[in-house]
C-alpha cells in the first residue's frame, strides 16, 4: 500500500467512526503514526483528502455492484444481493458522515451526486429493463421515474429531520424503503421469487 492509499484509508477509519467535522489532520497523522507534513505533501487540506476518499469508495461500490450483477442468475437475485450489499455498507457508516459531507464539504458531496445520476441511475434502468424482459418486473412501470425515485428514497433515509438517529436505525430505514420498493415493482412471478429468496436470506 502506498502513502496516498494509507492516508486515505486512515482518514476513512476515523471519519466512519467519528464523523468528518470532528476529525482533524492532526488526528489522522496521529492515527497513522506519521507527520502532518507527510500528509500535506499529498493533500492540501481535509477537503481534498475527503474528495479522494469519496472517489475511491464510489469506485469500490461500482465494482461491487458489477460483481453482484455478473454473479446473479436473475433480476430478483440481483435485488436481494444488492440488499445484502447495502446492509454491509450501511453497517459501517456513521450517519453523521453523510450529514457532515452535505453541510461542510459540498465538493465531496457533488462527487456522490454525480455518481448517483451518472452511474446509479444507469445501472437501475439496466436492471429494470432486464427484469421486464425476464417477466419479474411490471412492464407498465416508467423505469426512468422509478430509478430516480429509488435514488431519492435512498437520500431521504439519511435525512435526520425525518428520521432522527436516536429514534431510527439508518439501515432499518433503508431496508424498509428497499423492501417496499422491490415488492412494488414486481409482477406476481417476481413477487413469488422475491419471497423465496427473502426467506432463504432471513433464515
Amino acid at each position: 500500500m502506498d502513502q496516498i492509499e494509507r492516508i486515505v484509508q486512515g482518514g476513512e477509519e476515523l471519519f466512519l467512526t467519528a464523523g468528518i467535522k470532528s476529525v482533524t489532520m492532526d488526528d489522522i497523522a496521529r492515527h497513522l503514526g506519521m507527520s502532518k507534513k507527510t500528509i500535506y505533501q499529498f493533500f492540501k487540506d481535509k477537503n481534498e483528502l475527503l474528495i479522494a476518499l469519496v472517489k475511491k469508495k464510489l469506485k469500490d461500490d461500482e465494482a461491487q455492484m458489477d460483481d453482484i450483477i455478473s454473479k446473479s442468475t436473475n433480476v430478483i437475485e440481483e435485488m436481494i444481493n444488492m440488499m445484502k450489499c447495502s446492509e454491509d455498507i450501511f453497517s459501517r457508516i456513521n450517519p453523521i458522515v453523510i450529514h457532515d459531507m452535505q453541510k461542510y464539504h459540498p465538493d465531496a458531496w457533488k462527487q456522490f451526486q454525480n455518481f448517483k445520476s451518472d452511474v446509479l441511475e444507469g445501472k437501475m434502468i439496466e436492471l429494470f429493463t432486464k427484469g421486464i424482459k425476464q417477466g419479474y418486473i411490471r412492464p407498465d412501470v416508467d423505469i426512468k421515474i422509478l430509478a430516480r425515485m429509488r435514488i431519492a428514497q435512498f437520500e431521504m433515509g439519511f435525512n435526520t429531520m425525518l428520521f432522527p438517529i436516536a429514534e431510527f436505525s439508518p439501515w432499518k430505514v433503508q431496508y424498509q424503503f428497499l423492501e417496499h420498493f422491490n415488492y412494488g415493482i414486481c409482477t406476481l412471478k417476481g413477487f413469488k421469487l422475491l419471497n423465496q429468496y427473502k426467506n432463504i436470506h432471513d433464515e
